[in-house]
């Protein structure tokens, strides 16, 4: 699932007549070549290149920076704010094993450090932790943990994301996981085949998407 968007802007004194926002989607079961090549073709026919900013808001998957050095190249990177936050809890669940109101307490304050002072800041809150004594376990978890935040740092710079207007979290996309994809694939009783799945996901990305594209389509393809 991939969704090129531009968010919609509330009126002001420099934009008094604010864009309502629009959005366009790719969907299937694909190598993640394809719906990059085609996801850039749809940006810049709504005009991706007059854009004086590009955002990337992905959730760290494997393979996402090269993809976004082949095909969004100017986009700064951000890094899902939840999917940070859920690491972090795996690592607070861990060093405070049965009590899972401290667990909760100790998610919340390094989220809320994240959030507003970045990576590099909880980063080095994780490294100082004190591990002396401590499980294999919780140190298993203490590496794969400061490993992933140490690996994603260059998309982990929050205030200034949220500075400058920025989303940092993902959950356009998975609202568009949902609408495109689970509305019409995952109700009650239904069974689908790679092929037919992958057929309707194309198909649903052009029908939940900017209305033009669905007419387009559904026009060419009568005639």
């Amino acid at each position: 699932m991939g969704k090129v968007f531009n968010p919609r802007t509330e009126p002001s004194e420099a934009f008094p007549k604010p864009h309502p926002g629009a959005a366009r989607y790719r969907a299937g079961l694909m190598d993640l070549e394809e719906p990059g090549a085609r996801m850039r073709r749809q940006a810049a026919q709504v005009g991706l290149e007059r854009a004086e900013q590009w955002v990337a808001l992905t959730d760290g998957g494997s393979g996402l920076d090269d993809f976004m050095d082949v095909f969004f190249p100017r986009a700064v990177r951000i890094l899902d704010f939840y999917h940070a936050a859920e690491h972090l809890g795996d690592l607070a669940k861990a060093s405070c094993g049965p009590d899972a109101d401290a667990a909760e307490d100790l998610t919340e304050a390094w989220s809320h450090q994240m959030k507003h002072e970045g990576g590099d800041a909880i980063l080095a809150t994780l490294e100082a932790l004190e591990l002396t004594g401590r499980s294999d376990a919780v140190r298993e978890t203490h590496r794969l943990v400061t490993g992933y935040v140490r690996n994603n740092l260059h998309r982990m710079d929050s205030p200034r994301y949220r500075e400058g207007g920025w989303q940092i979290g993902s959950g356009h996309i998975e609202a568009a996981c949902k609408t495109v994809v689970n509305q019409r694939l995952q109700q009650s009783g239904i069974r689908w085949g790679c092929d037919g799945a992958d057929a309707v996901c194309h198909l649903r990305a052009l029908y939940e998407g900017e209305p033009s594209q669905w007419d387009a389509f559904s026009e060419r393809s009568i005639n």
